[in-house]
């Protein structure tokens, strides 16, 4: 039994919790009672029970089509406690993408909530024989004879999960194009969230609330495997995180844990504290001198902290590159931040430090565990591509040999694509994706992930792509025209015919300020406006294929 344990599964750390925290709130919507982890292991058997009645067996794969609930964790833990394969699907997914990910993965059910029905208009597939409501269970499609869900039903099968069962195929929408399945192991992700809490630890009065999609990798291993290991309660939203929502949710909940993305706190920054010392002029002079910008900074930071609840401790941020000019607030702030880096591919959690230990521009060092490396760094810079190897790397791509050879060595090693440094204390830094960096006319490695985070810091910008057409760098930059009005509020007649003036000076004056603040060879040759916003990923990285 003592084997058993120990073993890096889910059910087998889920029992250990139970055992110690039975009676803690596990989760809850926001304003809602919090189950404890006792009613979520009755949920768990009696969704099992369904399942089995329903002739779902070990191996066959689940789809999971949700916005984030408390049932989420659920039928995710019913279905991979049965030795099934739990196959999460990112709710911004197209209806063709949805379908393509249930054909490839071959899933014989899926659980879907309510809003997300119209991704399935239409949907024909030969393998999935029952459709579920994620809300309360009930049935959307079944099969003639099909048993209903009984909530006091108990489990009859005898399930020993072992740590190399796959317990998810996680697929991704990566900035690249086509999505991939990522075969996760148990181990692969206990192992990673373990690690997680080597970084930061959490216990039974932690309280995260959860913004991000659960079928992200990200928030999958660190927002509800990880809280399950420590006891912690999640609470979610039912709505989307719009500062609407979210505010008061905050003032509510005071989480101590919340997991999200640069563009989120970037938004903060750039909408809402930047504004009130630029558009006050004295203000603006004082901000403009380190120390004073500092003794500024830091009273902003404590307003921040308020307005996040007044409790939290570890504000991770992951999934992109963090603008400089942001973490600097943070730091100078004294807010509780921290970074992590990682991929889909690695459960996802490759390096991070706990906000104390916080080093500017950098991811921190590489989990305990693990092993990090720069392949073949250039002799001048020491930039080469990470690569990572240990417990947390993936099995490979489902149904992809060739394509999982490409990027995991023979002996074990995993490509991530990401340039990076390493500094003499262990400390990584990422210079951008190898795919991205852009070759200069005299063989100089451009990163455009790094002029974006200058444009991104000029005035009026919300976004911008900085690709390489004939030759040429161009910037498309996708200005915050509701600003630029409120600025020049004064126009008179022919208002539109002088905001297109308007906004041709302020990409002239743009382009000036980034030449100024960039190497010569990375200088931007043309800059274009990006009249909508970019299409996103998961992680509101830019869909960069989509432009290039």
């Amino acid at each position: 039994m003592e084997k058993n344990v120990a073993k890096l599964t889910f059910p087998a750390k889920f029992r250990e919790t139970l055992s110690i925290h039975g009676k803690s709130s596990a989760y809850a919507f926001v304003g809602e009672e919090p189950k404890s982890f006792e009613q979520v292991d009755s949920d768990i058997k009696a969704v099992i029970a369904f399942l089995e009645k329903n002739g779902i067996k070990p191996g066959d794969k689940v789809a999971i089509l949700s916005t984030n609930m408390p049932n989420w964790g659920v039928v995710y833990f019913s279905v991979t406690f049965m030795r099934a394969v739990a196959v999460p699907i990112l709710p911004d997914f197209s209806a063709t993408e949805v379908s393509n990910v249930l054909e490839h993965s071959g899933a014989k059910a899926l659980f879907i909530s309510t809003p997300l029905l119209s991704r399935i208009e239409g949907l024909k597939s030969e393998e999935l024989g029952m459709i579920v409501l994620m809300e309360d269970f009930s049935f959307h499609l079944a099969e003639e004879g099909a048993s209903d869900f009984d909530p006091s039903a108990v489990a009859t099968g005898k399930y020993e999960v072992e740590e190399e069962d796959l317990a998810s195929i996680i697929y991704t929408s990566g900035t690249t194009g086509r999505s991939k399945g990522v075969m996760l192991t148990h181990r692969n992700i206990t192992f990673n969230a373990m690690k997680g809490r080597v970084i930061q630890d959490m216990c039974e009065t932690d309280r995260f609330l959860s913004v991000l999609p659960l079928s992200h990798t990200y928030e999958n291993t660190l927002g509800l495997i990880l809280p399950m290991l420590c006891g912690s309660c999640v609470y979610y939203l039912r709505k989307p995180p719009t500062p609407a929502v979210l505010i008061p949710a905050m003032a509510e909940i005071k989480p101590t844990v919340m997991l999200t993305v640069p563009l989120i706190i970037e938004k903060i920054y750039f909408n809402k504290i930047l504004p009130t010392f630029r558009d006050n002029k004295v203000l603006n002079i004082l901000y403009k001198l380190p120390p004073l910008r500092k003794i500024l900074n830091k009273a902003a930071g404590k307003k921040l902290y308020e307005t996040f609840g007044g409790c939290i401790k570890f504000f991770g941020i992951g999934g992109a590159k963090l603008n400089k000019s942001v973490e600097r607030f943070l730091l100078e702030a004294k807010f509780p931040y921290a970074i992590g880096y990682g991929l889909t591919e690695t459960a996802p959690l490759l390096a991070g430090a706990n906000p104390s230990k916080s080093v500017f521009d950098s991811t921190g060092p590489k989990i305990e565990g693990s092993e990090l490396i720069i392949h073949n760094p250039d002799k001048k810079t020491g930039e080469g591509e990470i690569w990572a190897r240990g417990p947390m790397v993936m099995k490979g791509y489902y149904k992809e040999p060739e394509m999982t050879s490409e990027v995991i060595t023979s002996d074990g090693w995993f490509k991530t694509g990401d340039l990076g440094t390493l500094d003499n204390a262990g400390n990584l830094y990422i210079k951008g994706r190898l795919k991205n960096m852009i070759l200069g006319a005299s063989g100089e490695n451009i990163y455009p992930e790094e002029i974006e985070s200058i444009i991104n810091n000029f005035r009026f910008v919300v976004e911008s792509l900085v690709v390489q057409k004939k030759g040429k760098l161009v910037a498309y930059v996708h200005i915050n025209m509701e600003e630029l009005e409120k600025k020049y509020n004064d126009l008179k007649q022919d208002v539109s015919k002088q905001l297109e003036h308007k906004v041709e000076e302020v990409l002239h004056e743009l382009q000036h300020y980034v030449n100024s603040h960039v190497n010569k060879f990375s200088r931007i040759q043309e800059v274009v406006l990006q009249p909508v916003p970019f299409q996103k990923t998961a992680t509101l990285k830019i869909k960069r294929f989509l432009y290039t």
